[in-house]
């Protein structure tokens, strides 16, 4: 069974390396290893830029400690779904190997493990939900000052147009804003809290919520209009007032 330890999920994979810090920018028509340099323009990656500040790392680090319970009843399930399936994998490797093994019975067994895996996946996904909103909420605080520290660090290099660094094949350092962004963000916001408000959601599913809501809210607005259309008697206009 392939259940990954909660706590070590946690760091994998967070933290993304942010390119090296940008040289200062030079004057249009000035020429460097790469080029001549168009002045008023840079490349920035902003995912890179949030998980690599210091609120994102410091929080990302706190999140283990302040949630270790939920961290430990996680893998503590793993290790029990993990015991259970173990005689019954074994069981099952035995019997496929027993001449005239009976296909049906194999079929049968092979489904009550995916059975019982899936089930341990979804309770264990079930137990780690408060990390995981945790960590959207660590995100959403520094994505919303990500666009003042991106203005804030344009208007310092004076750059006017910023490309997505992702979209971008090559180019040279000189255009590369990442740093300059950072060093904007870590002075706007610092920290970020670990323990959303209660109630919480991140904001895709806050947005799906509202979208839903106002879906409702415009079929509810519709329904009333057509008892009056119905009312009308067809082929006969309404009498003006004289």
């Amino acid at each position: 069974m392939k259940l990954a330890s909660t706590s070590a999920a946690l760091a994998a994979g967070l933290i993304l390396s942010v390119a090296p810090q940008a040289q200062a920018q030079t004057a249009a028509g000035q020429t460097t290893p790469g080029g001549i340099v168009a002045s008023g323009i840079a490349i920035a990656n902003q995912p890179a830029i949030v998980q690599n500040s210091n609120a994102f790392k410091t929080a990302i680090g706190q999140i283990p400690g302040a949630y270790k319970a939920q961290i430990d009843q996680a893998n503590t399930r793993k290790a029990q779904i993990t015991a259970q399936l173990k005689p019954l994998y074994e069981k099952l490797d035995a019997d496929s190997k027993a001449p005239n093994a009976n296909r049906t019975a194999l079929q049968q067994q092979y489904a009550q493990i995916q059975e019982i895996e899936q089930a341990g996946e979804r309770e264990i996904q079930g137990l780690v939900e408060p990390i995981n909103v945790a960590q959207q909420f660590v995100l959403e605080q520094i994505q919303d000052k990500l666009d003042q520290a991106m203005g804030q660090a344009m208007a310092k290099r004076k750059v006017t147009v910023v490309i997505d660094a992702q979209s971008v094949l090559k180019a040279d350092q000189v255009y590369n804003l990442n740093q300059d962004v950072l060093t904007e963000l870590n002075a706007i916001i610092p920290s970020a809290a670990i323990v959303p408000p209660a109630g919480w959601l991140p904001r895709a599913q806050r947005e799906a919520q509202a979208k839903q809501a106002a879906a409702a809210a415009a079929q509810g607005g519709a329904a009333p209009a057509a008892p009056a259309a119905a009312a009308a008697k067809p082929g006969k206009k309404p009498v003006e007032g004289r």
